[in-house]
This record gives C-alpha cells, sequence and structure tokens, in this order.
C-alpha cells in the first residue's frame, strides 16, 4: 500500500535525490564529477525561481504577473519527461518514410558483460559500439532472411536501466521491414522475421564487438564460454507483432524508451527518509516485485544512468540515417506503393508543443491571459542565476523599441 503522506508528495523522487545526493557523492567519489552533478543541480532546480524564469505582465490594466520557473529539460527529472517525450517525438516522426512498415527488436546482453559497459559509463565509447553493432546485427540478420544483401533502416535507442533500476544496457531497435538492394536499386520485402537467426547474429555481432574492444585472454576465455553457455543466441526478447503504423503512434513508442527515466513516480511506494521501497515488474517471473532498500542505494542505482553530455542516446541508421534519407525516399516510396501489406496514408510530422500549448492541454487555459482583464500578457523579462537578466522589455522600451524614446 502506498504511503498516505507519499501521495501528497509531488516529486518524492526529487525529495530523495535532496536529502541524500550529497552524502552519496562523498562517499563514491567517481560519481561526484560535472556529468552526473550537473544533471542532479538542474533537476533540483527544477520549477524553481532561483533557477531562472520568464516574466510576463499584461500592459493592458498592469495587474497581471506570470513568472514561469525553468524547467531542466532533463530525460532524468520526472518533471521534464513530458517534454523530453514530446521533442523525442517530433524528432522521430521527421525521419520516418510514408508507407513503410516497421518491426520493434529487443537486443540484450549476458550479464556477464553487463560490467564492461558500467567500466566504461564515464565516456560510454563501448555504448556508441553497442549501438552500432546493433544495427550492423539487423542489416546483416535481414539479408539472410530476404537471402539477398539489402540495406535497412534502423532507429536505435539504447537504455541501461533494468526495471529494478539495475545497471542493464539493452537496445530498442525499430527496424525496417525490408531493405534495398543497393546494386539493383530495388525494395526487398521481409515477409517475417526468423527469430532464431536474430538470435544467432546478434551473438556473433556482439561477441565480435567484445573481442575487438577487450583483447586480453580472460575476455577470449569469456567469449569461448559465453557461445557455449547460449548455443542459440543472445536475443532475449523480441516483439514478434509490428510497431505501430502511424508516425505519431510509432514516434511515441519509441519515444518511451529512449525518453524514460530510470523509474517513475507511481512506483515508488515509501520513503521514510532512510529507506525507499518501491516495486517494478520482474523480467523473469512477470509478476510485481516489492523491493526496500535503504536510499543512498536507491540514489546510486537511479543516478549511474546518467549519460555523459553530449551522448545521444537515438541514433539512425542505413535508410533512416540523414545523409541517405533523401537518397533512397523515392525508390522506396515507388516500390511500397506496389506492395499491398504496405500501410495506407501518409505519415505526418509530429511538432513539439511550447510550454503554453502543453498547459492549455493539460488545464483547458491559457497561461498567458490575465486574470484580471482578460488580455493577453506580454513577454516582460528573461533572468538565468548565471547571466543574470538576459531580456528586459523594460530596457527596449526605454531604447525606443515602440519608436518612443
Amino acid at each position: 500500500m502506498i504511503d498516505e503522506v507519499l501521495k501528497k508528495t509531488t516529486n518524492v523522487f526529487k525529495k530523495i535525490i535532496e536529502d541524500h545526493w550529497d552524502i552519496f557523492k562523498e562517499k563514491h567519489h567517481s560519481f561526484d564529477t560535472p556529468q552526473y552533478s550537473d544533471v542532479i543541480e538542474k533537476m533540483l532546480n527544477c520549477g524553481m525561481e532561483h533557477g531562472g524564469y520568464t516574466e510576463y505582465r499584461c500592459c493592458d490594466c498592469g495587474q497581471g504577473v506570470k513568472r514561469i520557473p525553468f524547467s531542466c529539460k532533463s530525460g532524468f527529472c520526472l518533471s521534464c519527461c513530458k517534454v523530453y517525450v514530446d521533442e523525442v517525438v517530433s524528432q522521430i516522426s521527421k525521419v520516418l518514410h510514408v508507407g513503410m512498415r516497421y518491426r520493434h527488436v529487443v537486443l540484450t546482453i549476458p550479464q556477464q558483460l553487463r560490467i564492461y559497459f558500467y567500466k566504461d559509463r564515464h565516456e560510454c565509447s563501448l555504448l556508441s559500439l553497442f549501438m552500432r553493432a546493433g544495427y550492423a546485427c539487423v542489416e546483416d540478420a535481414v539479408s539472410r532472411m530476404v537471402k539477398r544483401k539489402v540495406k535497412v533502416g534502423c532507429v536505435v535507442v539504447v537504455q541501461t536501466h533494468g526495471r529494478s533500476g539495475s545497471y542493464n544496457p539493452h537496445l530498442h531497435i525499430i527496424m525496417s521491414s525490408g531493405g534495398i538492394d543497393e546494386n539493383n536499386k530495388v525494395w526487398k520485402e521481409l515477409r517475417s522475421v526468423n527469430y532464431d537467426t536474430m538470435h544467432k547474429k546478434w551473438q556473433y555481432h556482439l561477441l565480435k564487438l567484445m573481442r575487438e574492444w577487450d583483447k586480453s585472454k580472460e575476455m577470449n576465455s569469456l567469449i569461448d564460454t559465453l557461445y557455449k553457455q547460449y548455443p542459440r543466441g543472445f536475443v532475449a526478447n523480441a516483439s514478434k507483432g509490428e510497431a505501430p503504423q502511424k508516425a505519431g503512434g510509432l514516434a511515441r513508442y519509441l519515444a518511451k524508451y529512449v525518453a524514460s527515466p530510470p523509474i517513475s513516480v507511481r512506483r515508488i511506494m515509501r520513503y521514510d527518509g532512510e529507506k525507499v521501497t518501491y516495486k517494478y515488474k520482474d523480467h523473469k517471473t512477470k509478476k510485481e516485485k516489492v523491493e526496500t532498500v535503504d536510499a543512498e542505494t536507491f540514489v546510486g542505482r537511479m543516478v549511474q544512468h546518467i549519460m555523459p553530455k553530449g551522448f545521444q542516446r537515438i541514433r539512425y541508421y542505413g535508410l533512416q540515417a540523414t545523409k541517405t534519407f533523401e537518397k533512397w525516399k523515392e525508390i522506396i516510396e515507388y516500390s511500397l506503393n506496389n506492395i499491398k501489406s504496405s500501410s495506407d496514408g501518409t505519415y505526418e510530422i509530429v511538432e513539439s508543443k511550447n510550454y503554453r500549448e502543453r498547459y492549455k492541454d493539460g488545464c483547458g487555459k491559457d497561461p498567458l491571459i490575465c486574470s484580471h482583464c482578460g488580455k493577453e500578457m506580454v513577454l516582460w523579462e528573461i533572468w538565468h542565476p548565471k547571466y543574470g537578466v538576459i531580456y528586459s522589455e523594460e530596457k527596449e522600451i526605454k531604447r525606443g523599441k515602440y519608436g518612443v524614446a
């Protein structure tokens, strides 16, 4: 049962981090770096005026004033997830091919290899190679299935957290249901997926990557062991259905993986200042599991998934890559128009929403309409904690912005 006090807490996740972050990083110095501290600081200041704000005022009655605190726009912040998801949805929807059928594949790794990714979490060089290996695997597997070497399209998303918050790197891939024979410039449709082939190909490409990453005798020995231990390959999860056909649905389907934080507020059942109780669906038993850990352990499980600044968790390969998207667009559209199984209609571009639009959608009110006179308020000031006043309408007026000095 969820604690009654917790029900009243709008962001217990932020409270847990705020209470224990300083103590945690003092004990674990590898986390006392800008990679983690900058994200945590932004998250803790998210929605607070001292973290910066935009101010609007009513110039008609002079009474309406509204300050909108800056949001951190971080995927780690539970308050900003909706904003982050909207931006990712818009981004993905712009790189989808008209009429293309897509499939969802999840590529996982054996537990014995997770430690190598964890040790590289400050650089994430191995994760970058991991994502490219996922694309190489899919292209190799599809070529085998259609019995012709083809170029496929992949949107690859990397996740490092398991359902319990453990460090468990895996890939979510939206793959084109077919590919282009580059020599003959023709499309080859993938009617069905042979998952045994996908499993074996993933084992080959992942272990090839690990052998090249670590040339030690220990790694060679581990790879030999893994081939024997997993004779049928590594893919533990593969969606045998198809991903949603419409751009909006498909984009949101994938965005939930790239934009989701390690946990959601509804999964945190209790926090008493020292211990955290949370629930998750166990992958093996498929049943809900409840776990109680000390707060510092919980903080560690969450912050270990913060990526280095600039790391791209979503990448586009092959037919989805921006450099080749236009090159193959006409061939794909022409070929798919002749395939009955292709989806009907045209993909739409899903535009991201700003604060005003999201507020209106959620509350049914326009936040920039003066509550006193009903007129629209104007941008008056933008203040940043580091740079001070970035914009001032008052100063602009004094400078003669409207023709009056």
